[in-house]
Protein backbone atom coordinates (compact mmCIF):
# COMPACT_ATOMS: atom_id res chain seq x y z
CA UNK A 1 0.00 0.00 0.00
CA UNK A 2 2.44 2.66 -1.22
CA UNK A 3 1.77 6.33 -0.56
CA UNK A 4 3.90 9.22 -1.84
CA UNK A 5 3.17 12.45 0.03
CA UNK A 6 2.68 15.38 -2.36
CA UNK A 7 4.53 18.69 -1.88
CA UNK A 8 6.04 17.38 1.37
CA UNK A 9 8.70 20.08 1.79
CA UNK A 10 6.15 22.79 1.14
CA UNK A 11 3.69 21.24 3.60
CA UNK A 12 6.33 21.27 6.34
CA UNK A 13 7.26 24.86 5.48
CA UNK A 14 3.73 26.23 5.80
CA UNK A 15 2.58 23.97 8.66
CA UNK A 16 5.73 24.95 10.57
CA UNK A 17 5.34 22.17 13.17
CA UNK A 18 6.73 22.94 16.62
CA UNK A 19 7.75 20.61 19.44
CA UNK A 20 4.54 20.59 21.50
CA UNK A 21 1.98 21.40 18.80
CA UNK A 22 -1.33 19.68 18.28
CA UNK A 23 -1.53 19.06 14.52
CA UNK A 24 -4.40 17.65 12.52
CA UNK A 25 -3.97 15.61 9.35
CA UNK A 26 -7.59 15.61 8.21
CA UNK A 27 -6.95 13.09 5.42
CA UNK A 28 -4.17 10.92 6.78
CA UNK A 29 -4.24 8.26 4.02
CA UNK A 30 -1.20 6.01 4.46
CA UNK A 31 0.52 8.43 6.83
CA UNK A 32 3.15 9.92 4.50
CA UNK A 33 2.69 13.54 5.53
CA UNK A 34 1.87 12.59 9.12
CA UNK A 35 5.07 10.60 9.63
CA UNK A 36 7.16 13.53 8.42
CA UNK A 37 5.25 15.98 10.63
CA UNK A 38 5.77 13.77 13.68
CA UNK A 39 9.54 14.12 13.30
CA UNK A 40 9.16 17.74 14.40
CA UNK A 41 6.99 16.95 17.43
CA UNK A 42 8.41 15.92 20.78
CA UNK A 43 6.66 13.39 23.04
CA UNK A 44 4.22 16.05 24.26
CA UNK A 45 3.20 16.99 20.73
CA UNK A 46 0.11 15.36 19.21
CA UNK A 47 -0.68 14.23 15.68
CA UNK A 48 -4.38 13.66 15.01
CA UNK A 49 -5.17 11.67 11.87
CA UNK A 50 -8.63 11.25 10.36
CA UNK A 51 -9.71 8.93 7.56
CA UNK A 52 -12.97 7.30 6.50
CA UNK A 53 -11.20 4.11 5.45
CA UNK A 54 -10.22 1.88 8.36
CA UNK A 55 -7.70 0.06 6.13
CA UNK A 56 -5.84 3.29 5.51
CA UNK A 57 -5.80 4.01 9.23
CA UNK A 58 -4.17 0.63 9.82
CA UNK A 59 -1.56 1.44 7.18
CA UNK A 60 -0.88 4.80 8.83
CA UNK A 61 -0.62 3.14 12.23
CA UNK A 62 1.93 0.67 10.87
CA UNK A 63 3.96 3.40 9.18
CA UNK A 64 4.04 5.46 12.37
CA UNK A 65 4.58 2.67 14.91
CA UNK A 66 7.97 4.13 15.88
CA UNK A 67 6.87 7.77 15.86
CA UNK A 68 8.09 9.93 18.72
CA UNK A 69 4.94 12.01 19.08
CA UNK A 70 1.54 11.08 20.50
CA UNK A 71 -0.81 9.81 17.79
CA UNK A 72 -4.60 9.79 17.73
CA UNK A 73 -6.15 8.00 14.75
CA UNK A 74 -9.86 8.51 14.11
CA UNK A 75 -12.11 6.62 11.69
CA UNK A 76 -14.66 9.06 10.28
CA UNK A 77 -15.44 11.92 7.91
CA UNK A 78 -13.53 15.15 8.45
CA UNK A 79 -16.82 17.05 8.25
CA UNK A 80 -17.48 15.58 11.74
CA UNK A 81 -14.24 16.81 13.26
CA UNK A 82 -16.02 18.41 16.21
CA UNK A 83 -17.73 15.14 17.16
CA UNK A 84 -14.61 13.07 16.54
CA UNK A 85 -12.46 15.24 18.81
CA UNK A 86 -15.01 15.67 21.60
CA UNK A 87 -14.03 12.53 23.58
CA UNK A 88 -10.40 13.69 23.69
CA UNK A 89 -11.20 17.13 25.17
CA UNK A 90 -9.10 18.84 22.51
CA UNK A 91 -9.98 22.54 22.54
CA UNK A 92 -7.44 23.99 20.11
CA UNK A 93 -5.33 22.95 17.13
CA UNK A 94 -2.02 24.57 16.18
CA UNK A 95 -2.00 23.47 12.54
CA UNK A 96 -4.14 21.48 10.12
CA UNK A 97 -3.47 19.79 6.79
CA UNK A 98 -6.09 18.86 4.20
CA UNK A 99 -4.58 16.74 1.41
CA UNK A 100 -7.57 16.17 -0.86
CA UNK A 101 -5.87 13.82 -3.30
CA UNK A 102 -7.14 10.35 -4.10
CA UNK A 103 -5.44 7.59 -2.15
CA UNK A 104 -3.20 5.38 -4.29
CA UNK A 105 -4.53 2.40 -2.36
CA UNK A 106 -8.17 3.25 -3.01
CA UNK A 107 -7.47 3.78 -6.69
CA UNK A 108 -5.35 0.69 -7.27
CA UNK A 109 -6.25 -1.87 -4.61
CA UNK A 110 -9.54 -1.15 -2.88
CA UNK A 111 -11.73 -2.81 -5.51
CA UNK A 112 -14.44 -0.18 -5.00
CA UNK A 113 -14.63 1.13 -8.55
CA UNK A 114 -12.56 4.30 -8.40
CA UNK A 115 -10.78 3.56 -11.68
CA UNK A 116 -12.14 3.00 -15.18
CA UNK A 117 -9.13 0.80 -15.95
CA UNK A 118 -10.42 -2.16 -13.90
CA UNK A 119 -13.76 -3.95 -13.89
CA UNK A 120 -14.83 -3.60 -10.25
CA UNK A 121 -18.05 -3.32 -8.22
CA UNK A 122 -19.27 0.24 -8.68
CA UNK A 123 -19.22 1.53 -5.10
CA UNK A 124 -16.89 4.57 -5.19
CA UNK A 125 -17.19 5.32 -1.50
CA UNK A 126 -14.13 6.33 0.52
CA UNK A 127 -15.76 4.84 3.59
CA UNK A 128 -14.77 1.40 4.85
CA UNK A 129 -16.45 -0.61 6.18
CA UNK A 130 -19.51 0.29 4.10
CA UNK A 131 -23.00 0.28 5.58
CA UNK A 132 -26.08 -0.86 3.61
CA UNK A 133 -27.54 2.65 3.70
CA UNK A 134 -24.42 4.32 2.25
CA UNK A 135 -24.82 5.85 -1.20
CA UNK A 136 -22.91 4.15 -4.03
CA UNK A 137 -22.25 4.93 -7.69
CA UNK A 138 -24.29 1.86 -8.61
CA UNK A 139 -27.33 3.33 -6.85
CA UNK A 140 -26.94 6.66 -8.64
CA UNK A 141 -26.72 5.04 -12.08
CA UNK A 142 -29.62 2.65 -11.51
CA UNK A 143 -32.09 4.86 -9.64
CA UNK A 144 -31.46 8.57 -10.14
CA UNK A 145 -33.36 10.46 -12.82
CA UNK A 146 -31.76 11.30 -16.15
CA UNK A 147 -31.79 15.01 -15.25
CA UNK A 148 -30.14 14.49 -11.87
CA UNK A 149 -27.40 12.32 -13.41
CA UNK A 150 -26.77 14.89 -16.15
CA UNK A 151 -26.65 17.66 -13.55
CA UNK A 152 -23.95 16.01 -11.42
CA UNK A 153 -21.86 15.09 -14.48
CA UNK A 154 -21.92 18.70 -15.62
CA UNK A 155 -21.56 20.30 -12.18
CA UNK A 156 -18.94 18.02 -10.65
CA UNK A 157 -17.18 16.74 -13.76
CA UNK A 158 -17.61 19.76 -16.05
CA UNK A 159 -18.50 17.17 -18.68
CA UNK A 160 -19.70 18.80 -21.92
CA UNK A 161 -21.47 15.59 -23.01
CA UNK A 162 -23.29 15.21 -19.68
CA UNK A 163 -26.80 15.06 -21.16
CA UNK A 164 -25.82 12.55 -23.82
CA UNK A 165 -24.10 10.30 -21.28
CA UNK A 166 -27.07 10.52 -18.91
CA UNK A 167 -29.46 9.59 -21.73
CA UNK A 168 -27.41 6.50 -22.62
CA UNK A 169 -27.17 5.51 -18.96
CA UNK A 170 -30.96 5.52 -18.65
CA UNK A 171 -31.41 3.64 -21.95
CA UNK A 172 -28.93 0.97 -20.89
CA UNK A 173 -30.39 0.40 -17.43
CA UNK A 174 -33.80 -0.27 -18.94
CA UNK A 175 -32.32 -3.51 -20.25
CA UNK A 176 -29.48 -4.25 -17.83
CA UNK A 177 -28.69 -2.61 -14.52
CA UNK A 178 -25.23 -1.17 -13.81
CA UNK A 179 -23.07 -3.40 -11.63
CA UNK A 180 -19.43 -2.67 -12.45
CA UNK A 181 -17.20 0.10 -13.75
CA UNK A 182 -16.94 -1.38 -17.25
CA UNK A 183 -20.73 -1.18 -17.60
CA UNK A 184 -20.43 2.60 -17.36
CA UNK A 185 -17.32 2.77 -19.55
CA UNK A 186 -19.32 1.18 -22.36
CA UNK A 187 -22.12 3.73 -21.97
CA UNK A 188 -19.59 6.57 -22.07
CA UNK A 189 -17.96 5.20 -25.22
CA UNK A 190 -21.34 5.36 -26.94
CA UNK A 191 -21.82 8.95 -25.79
CA UNK A 192 -18.51 10.76 -26.29
CA UNK A 193 -16.95 11.31 -29.75
CA UNK A 194 -13.69 9.41 -30.21
CA UNK A 195 -10.75 11.78 -30.57
CA UNK A 196 -7.44 9.86 -30.83
CA UNK A 197 -5.32 12.93 -30.06
CA UNK A 198 -6.92 13.52 -26.64
CA UNK A 199 -4.72 12.48 -23.72
CA UNK A 200 -7.53 12.42 -21.16
CA UNK A 201 -9.65 9.27 -21.13
CA UNK A 202 -13.29 10.14 -22.03
CA UNK A 203 -14.43 8.45 -18.79
CA UNK A 204 -12.29 10.68 -16.54
CA UNK A 205 -14.77 13.49 -15.94
CA UNK A 206 -17.75 11.19 -15.42
CA UNK A 207 -15.85 9.09 -12.86
CA UNK A 208 -14.73 12.24 -11.05
CA UNK A 209 -18.29 13.55 -10.93
CA UNK A 210 -19.72 10.32 -9.55
CA UNK A 211 -16.98 10.06 -6.93
CA UNK A 212 -17.69 13.61 -5.74
CA UNK A 213 -21.43 12.93 -5.62
CA UNK A 214 -21.13 9.61 -3.78
CA UNK A 215 -18.87 11.10 -1.09
CA UNK A 216 -20.52 14.55 -1.02
CA UNK A 217 -16.96 15.85 -1.25
CA UNK A 218 -17.53 19.55 -1.85
CA UNK A 219 -20.03 20.12 0.94
CA UNK A 220 -17.94 17.97 3.28
CA UNK A 221 -14.88 20.12 2.54
CA UNK A 222 -16.77 23.38 3.07
CA UNK A 223 -18.20 22.16 6.39
CA UNK A 224 -14.87 20.79 7.57
CA UNK A 225 -12.91 23.98 6.88
CA UNK A 226 -15.44 26.02 8.85
CA UNK A 227 -15.32 23.57 11.74
CA UNK A 228 -11.55 23.29 11.93
CA UNK A 229 -11.28 27.08 12.03
CA UNK A 230 -13.27 27.00 15.28
CA UNK A 231 -10.40 25.07 16.85
CA UNK A 232 -7.80 27.59 15.72
CA UNK A 233 -6.07 30.10 17.96
CA UNK A 234 -3.91 33.06 16.92
CA UNK A 235 -0.94 31.63 15.06
CA UNK A 236 -2.65 28.41 13.94
CA UNK A 237 -1.69 27.37 10.40
CA UNK A 238 -3.87 25.85 7.69
CA UNK A 239 -2.61 24.04 4.57
CA UNK A 240 -4.94 22.77 1.83
CA UNK A 241 -3.81 20.69 -1.15
CA UNK A 242 -6.43 20.37 -3.89
CA UNK A 243 -6.36 18.43 -7.15
CA UNK A 244 -9.14 19.90 -9.27
CA UNK A 245 -10.68 23.32 -9.83
CA UNK A 246 -13.82 22.73 -7.76
CA UNK A 247 -11.85 21.94 -4.59
CA UNK A 248 -9.36 24.71 -5.24
CA UNK A 249 -12.16 27.25 -5.65
CA UNK A 250 -13.58 26.29 -2.24
CA UNK A 251 -10.13 26.57 -0.62
CA UNK A 252 -9.40 29.90 -2.30
CA UNK A 253 -12.76 31.44 -1.40
CA UNK A 254 -12.62 30.18 2.19
CA UNK A 255 -9.20 31.73 2.80
CA UNK A 256 -10.16 34.99 1.08
CA UNK A 257 -13.29 35.26 3.22
CA UNK A 258 -11.33 34.71 6.42
CA UNK A 259 -8.80 37.32 5.33
CA UNK A 260 -11.54 39.88 4.57
CA UNK A 261 -13.01 39.22 7.99
CA UNK A 262 -9.62 40.03 9.52
CA UNK A 263 -9.23 36.49 10.84
CA UNK A 264 -6.49 35.19 8.57
CA UNK A 265 -3.39 36.12 6.63
CA UNK A 266 -2.93 34.21 3.38
CA UNK A 267 0.65 32.95 3.00
CA UNK A 268 0.36 31.88 -0.65
CA UNK A 269 -0.49 34.73 -3.04
CA UNK A 270 -0.74 32.11 -5.77
CA UNK A 271 -1.17 28.37 -5.24
CA UNK A 272 2.08 26.46 -4.83
CA UNK A 273 2.51 23.68 -7.39
CA UNK A 274 4.97 20.77 -7.62
CA UNK A 275 8.35 21.26 -9.23
CA UNK A 276 9.25 19.41 -12.40
CA UNK A 277 11.36 16.88 -10.48
CA UNK A 278 8.46 15.91 -8.24
CA UNK A 279 6.07 15.53 -11.17
CA UNK A 280 8.62 13.32 -12.90
CA UNK A 281 8.98 11.04 -9.88
CA UNK A 282 5.28 11.17 -8.92
CA UNK A 283 3.09 11.97 -11.98
CA UNK A 284 -0.07 12.07 -9.85
CA UNK A 285 1.23 15.22 -8.19
CA UNK A 286 1.02 17.23 -11.42
CA UNK A 287 -2.39 18.78 -10.69
CA UNK A 288 -1.74 19.54 -7.01
CA UNK A 289 -2.24 23.09 -5.75
CA UNK A 290 -1.29 24.12 -2.23
CA UNK A 291 -2.80 27.11 -0.42
CA UNK A 292 -1.88 28.18 3.10
CA UNK A 293 -2.95 30.73 5.70
CA UNK A 294 -2.37 31.63 9.33
CA UNK A 295 -4.97 32.55 11.93
CA UNK A 296 -4.53 36.06 13.28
Amino acid sequence: MSHVPVLLNEVIKFLAPKAEDVILDATIDGGGHAAAICEYLKPKGKLIGIDQDSKLLKAAELKMKNAKCKIILLNGNFRDIDKLLEPFKIRSIDAALFDLGMSSYQLEESGRGFTFKKDEPFLMTYKFPINPEDLTAEEILNTWSEKDIADILFKYGEERYARRIARNIVLRRQKNSFKTTFDLVEAIKRSVPHRPWQKINPATKTFQALRIAVNDELRALTESLEKVWQFFIPGSRLVIISFHSLEDRIAKNFLKTKEKEGLAKIKTKKPVTPRAEEILSNPRSRSAKLRAAINI
